[in-house]
This record gives structure tokens, C-alpha cells and sequence, in this order.
């Protein structure tokens, strides 16, 4: 491997479903790693040869111990807008190459191309990261396949149909190991310096259909209901911001009779195919039945 330096590669989001994994994948090439963590109860889930560093990204100050003589740093942007601008200036004056883990909000497709307040806050990092003239690589994973625990596990755990929008829109969920893969190996290699990349998987599936493959991988049917977007609302209603629920809407009903964006970043990064969904289910089969 042909690592761009030995000092350490700061991850943020350290326990997160990407940046978790991005750890063990660092790690295992051979690359030291400090994890950016809020609560100091959650260095328990880290490796012990983890540096474990608190900090906030709404106190850009608080990172100054964590990016001290660090290399490079993986941006999981997890906190309010207002402070983007000032943790940005505070990594280049320590680091020279930063990843982001964005969005597609670039992309030329439908899905990605509704009203999503992350995607402007995803597209004001970009450019605040460009006028800094770090190292940077920008990564824009489509849908992720973890969603699906989220949003139709516990109606699988009880036995129940999963009742949902828009059962006819079209994606190509990416796994999150995958997208950590890619991440942790462009914070080492120099080949993607100035790199962007939409990370997706390699199958267009409707909602239906992924509820389909979830259900082989179970080793039972699962029944799926079309609810009406007005039902989703009250289904969100105090949980989801509106204008997260205004998106996904607005992105599934746009999906529908389109085939999913789907590229071959994934493959052309790590020399292999992404994992397929069902590769995925099959791999969190218990996590449908009994929980994570």
C-alpha cells in the first residue's frame, strides 16, 4: 500500500455505521488511528489500540488535541451548519488531506435532485473544504442499505406487513461497509487526492422488491402495503424533521419508473464488486429478527 505518510488519520463519527467500520478497516492496514468521539462512555465500543479523543464539531476548538500531528482527517458531518465553516479552517492548519462523506447531490438523476437541506449544508462543506486548498476527496453514497433496518425492522420483528410509500421507487442500496472501504482507502493512498465519487450498489431494486430480498434472507415472506404519503407524515409526525419527510417523498415518488443511478466507484476503488443487498440481508439476517 502505498500510505501517504504514518501520522495518524483522524476519523470523526468514529462509532457511526460508517465510521466504525472505517476504524477496523485502518486499522487492518496497518495505519494508526485516533476515533473523534462526543461522549466519553462510547470509547468503550473502540479498539484498545484506538487514540480516543472527545470532541464536539459545534465547539471547533475542542478538536485542536485530536488533530495535533495528524495526517488526515475522515469528515462525517453530524452537527448543525453554523460551525462548518470554522472546524474546516481548524483542519487545514493541522492536517493536509481530508475525506468527506457527502452526497449525490451533484448527480443528474431524479432521486437526488429534490429540495434536501443536507444536501445544501453537504454543498456549502464542499466548497468551504475547496477554498482551505487541502488534499481532498469527496464521497457520495446513494442509499444506504442499513436504512432498511431503521425504517422496516421493527414491523418485520412483530410479524407485521411493513406499510410504506411508494413501493415502486427505484434504488441501488450501497452497503456500509462498502462505503467505509472506500473511505479508508483513500484517507491511505495518494491515487484519489482530488478524487469525487458516487458510491452506489450494483442493483436497481423498488422498495417492494428489496422488502423481497430481505424476506429470502429470513426464509419467509414479507407482506408490503402502499401507504399514502399523507399516512408517512403522521407515521414521522414528531419523530422526522418535516423536511427530511418533505424529501423523501419528494426523491421516492421522482424514483419511480426510473431505473437508480448506479456507477462503479465502489468497484474500480477496491478492486471488487460491491456486496449486492442481498449479500447485505444476509448478513444482518438477526438483526430483522431479534434486534441489533
Amino acid at each position: 500500500m502505498n500510505q501517504t505518510d504514518i501520522r495518524p488519520v483522524l476519523v470523526t463519527g468514529a462509532t457511526g455505521r460508517v465510521g466504525r467500520v472505517v476504524v477496523n478497516e485502518l486499522l487492518d492496514a496497518g495505519v494508526p488511528v485516533r476515533a473523534l468521539i462526543r461522549r466519553p462512555e462510547a470509547a468503550a465500543t473502540l479498539p484498545a489500540n484506538v487514540e480516543v479523543h472527545i470532541g464536539d464539531l459545534t465547539v471547533p476548538e475542542s478538536l485542536d488535541p485530536a488533530l495535533k500531528g495528524a495526517g488526515a482527517v475522515l469528515l462525517v458531518w453530524t452537527a448543525p451548519p453554523q460551525t462548518a465553516e470554522a472546524v474546516i479552517e481548524r483542519l487545514a492548519a493541522h492536517v493536509r488531506r481530508i475525506v468527506f462523506l457527502s452526497s449525490p447531490h451533484r448527480t443528474p438523476h431524479p432521486f437526488f435532485q429534490q429540495p434536501n437541506p443536507m444536501a445544501v449544508l453537504h454543498a456549502d462543506i464542499e466548497r468551504h473544504i475547496a477554498a482551505t486548498g487541502l488534499e481532498s476527496t469527496i464521497l457520495r453514497p446513494g442509499m444506504f442499505a442499513s436504512n432498511a433496518l431503521a425504517w422496516w425492522a421493527p414491523a418485520i420483528r412483530a410479524g407485521q406487513a411493513v406499510r410504506w410509500p411508494y413501493g415502486a421507487a427505484e434504488s441501488a442500496p450501497v452497503d456500509d461497509r462498502d462505503i467505509a472501504a472506500v473511505a479508508a482507502r483513500t484517507l491511505s493512498q495518494d491515487a484519489y487526492v482530488g478524487g469525487d465519487y458516487v458510491l452506489t450498489g450494483p442493483e436497481s431494486l423498488t422498495q417492494a422488491t428489496q422488502l423481497d430480498v430481505i424476506g429470502d434472507a429470513l426464509g419467509r415472506r414479507i407482506a408490503f402495503e402502499e401507504m399514502t404519503p399523507d399516512e408517512f407524515r403522521r407515521l414521522c409526525a414528531g419523530t422526522v424533521p418535516d423536511s427530511a419527510v418533505d424529501m423523501l417523498l419528494a426523491a421516492w415518488s421522482a424514483a419511480v419508473g426510473q431505473p437508480a443511478y448506479i456507477t462503479t466507484a465502489v468497484a474500480d476503488i477496491l478492486g471488487r464488486q460491491p456486496r449486492t443487498l442481498r449479500q447485505w440481508a444476509a448478513d444482518h439476517a438477526t438483526e430483522f429478527t431479534q434486534g441489533p
